[in-house]
């Protein structure tokens, strides 16, 4: 019964693209998720003129989608709005061809419900079972909300996307057209670990004890502090993102879930970004739990977490504690994500630590992150009042509790030494001193 309904609804990537409409919006896959036979056919009537305008939703495009509907040549033809700047549409919207919607990453279910009519939802999913059910794989986040609120979804199936649970199954009745599409999923490029980020792992895993439940963020920090939890003891994990660095403490039999207060032995997530070994990892695991961001992220679901670790990265600091972790010298290069979220839930769980880390300078030690004052006009992605452990390779400071004058001492110990006399100068101009 099923399949007979999936062949109905089997089409060339063509004839999906020709359901999308004039003047329609439309949201894709996240990373991973993105569907590129879809995309790419989309793109294509936009280049002949069939399609003339469109309005298209994001969160951390990829190449997939800036080589498609992203693409700066289509600028006159499409409407584009992204929840988290990438590295691939930064200049877009530095330039004013891209509009950048601040947020936190577990409300932009919300935004969706209650934003504009959706036309069209894209996605990646994995292949169908007996059943009639595919999985949304690697991106459940926003995704699974637009695509029950769209009026056409459009599933581009994948066998190489993974077939998770928790809540990430999606009936064939739900969807409108699909196309097939099996080349290699994009694999989420890792960053380069430096000396350094030894340096700041090592000191962040003497803050993460046995049976803690973790969030880790993404960039060369999750690898590195990876390496020095491979001894603890029945580890958990709720995070935003799922990546390699887990899968290795899994395989290492240090995350077990065995101790976590909310949903024990599942591990917990609302994206993967990774490789192929990850996404092998993850397929047909009963272990892995994927649930929208908009309960994965919320503060208060994470906060049930018994001794929930969150750890992040940011750019700078300044000697109030406002840490700023998506502006950068007067472009927005980022965004807020899931940072604040895990902040908040973390600190208010049981138990619970918030991390911050960063290295203390940038440009080859030429300039300092810890600053006297973001600089004017600079996003702050986590307020004073919210800022708990900061961590970089001089050194930990928890601020809870701390006086501005103490905060400010205990943030220029952070600094490299070669900045922190001028800091302190600084400190005392600001009466922090």
């Amino acid at each position: 019964m099923y399949q007979a309904e999936y062949k109905r609804k089997l089409v060339t990537p063509e004839q999906a693209a020709a359901a999308v409409p004039e003047g329609g919006t439309l949201i894709h896959g996240l990373t991973m998720a993105e569907p590129p036979a879809l995309l790419a056919a989309v793109a294509q009537r936009l280049r002949a003129g069939d399609l003339r305008r469109l309005r298209v939703f994001s969160l951390l495009p990829q190449e997939i989608a800036c080589a498609t509907v992203l693409d700066p040549r289509l600028a006159d033809q499409v409407q584009a709005y992204t929840w988290f700047v990438g590295p691939c549409d930064r200049e877009a919207v530095e330039e004013g061809l891209e509009d950048f919607i601040p947020c936190h990453f577990h409300q932009v279910p919300r935004l969706i419900q209650e934003g504009p009519e959706l036309d069209a939802c894209l996605t990646l999913v994995s292949p169908m079972d007996a059943a009639g059910y595919f999985s949304f794989g690697t991106a459940n986040d926003f995704t699974s909300t637009a695509a029950r609120k769209a009026r056409m979804l459009i599933v581009e199936v994948n066998e190489n996307v993974p077939r998770v649970f928790g809540q990430a199954l999606l009936h064939i009745s739900e969807v409108h057209l699909a196309v097939e599409d099996h080349r290699p999923v994009r694999e989420w490029p890792g960053s380069p670990i430096k000396d350094v980020d030894h340096v700041i792992g090592r000191r962040i895993a003497e803050l993460v004890p046995d049976h803690a439940t973790l969030q880790l963020g993404i960039g060369s920090l999750p690898g590195a502090v990876a390496e020095y939890l491979l001894d603890r003891r029945d580890l958990g994990i709720h995070t935003e993102v799922f990546g390699p660095a887990m899968v290795r403490l899994i395989k290492a039999g240090a995350v077990t879930g065995r101790r976590k207060s909310l949903h024990p032995r599942k591990h917990v997530f609302t994206v993967a970004q990774g490789d192929k070994e990850m996404l092998s990892f993850m397929n047909n695991n009963p272990a892995m739990a994927s649930y929208p961001v908009s309960y994965v992220n919320h503060p208060a679901v994470i906060a049930k977490n018994d001794l929930m670790i969150s750890i992040n990265s940011l750019i700078q600091v300044d000697l109030t504690g406002q840490c700023n972790a998506e502006y950068l010298a007067g472009v927005q290069v980022s965004g807020t994500g899931g940072q604040l979220d895990f902040v908040r839930g973390a600190y208010d769980s049981r138990g619970g630590k918030s991390i911050l880390a960063f290295r203390s300078t940038a440009q080859d030690g030429k300039v300092s992150r810890v600053v006297p004052r973001l600089e004017l006009g600079a996003a702050v992605t986590t307020p004073r009042m919210d800022t708990h452990y900061l961590v970089t390779e001089q050194g930990v400071a928890n601020l809870k509790g701390l006086s501005t004058r103490e905060r400010a001492q205990a943030i220029i110990g952070l600094a490299h030494p070669d900045f922190r006399d001028e800091l302190s100068r600084q400190a005392e101009l600001l009466h922090l001193g």
